[in-house]
């Protein structure tokens, strides 16, 4: 499976999950958060998403099901393209939405105090240096990890066979 289909069906994955995580909310509504703790924990959220995962995730889905029904039928490639882009643009309108649980996760998890000092560090400059740095850090740490997964799928298979072989099993 390639990167490129990963990626694009974690994105419909994390779309889906979303939809579904609106039926979980109220397990996570049962700890009481107070608006200001939200507040907060929105605020680290928003002030964390420099690399707009949301919108790429939204921009894979969308290149994914126009290129499905584009497939279906090529002469409605404008039409599909057009639609895809409205439809698109609704879903990027609704992130207020998904980060208001992820702000939800973050408030159950941290105290106010602890969000605080999380988006003090922030304002640092060594803060700041973190947060224009992680996108490219990312983009290489899910490099290297690409390129283990594909080294270590191989090799694992390699010795499992080759502990198969030793029980006298023939793969």
């Amino acid at each position: 499976m390639t990167l490129l289909r990963t990626a694009r069906r974690a994105g419909l994955a994390l779309l889906l999950s979303s939809a579904l995580a609106a039926t979980a909310l109220p397990v996570l509504a049962q700890a009481e958060v107070s608006p200001e703790h939200l507040a907060l924990a929105r605020q680290y959220v928003e002030m964390t998403d420099r690399s707009a995962v949301y919108e790429q995730r939204v921009i894979d889905v969308a290149t994914s099901v126009m290129r499905i029904l584009i497939q279906q039928n090529p002469a409605l490639a404008d039409p599909v393209g057009e639609t895809v882009q409205a439809v698109a643009n609704e879903y990027v309108q609704e992130k207020g939405s998904l980060y208001n649980q992820f702000a939800r996760i973050y408030a159950s998890r941290f105290t106010m105090e602890e969000l605080q000092q999380i988006l003090d560090f922030y304002s640092t400059e060594t803060g700041q240096k973190l947060l224009n740095q992680n996108p490219g850090i990312n983009r290489d740490l899910s490099n290297v990890l690409q390129l283990w997964e594909n080294n270590a799928s191989t090799e694992f298979l390699a010795r499992v066979r080759a502990s198969l072989r030793e029980q006298g099993h023939n793969f």
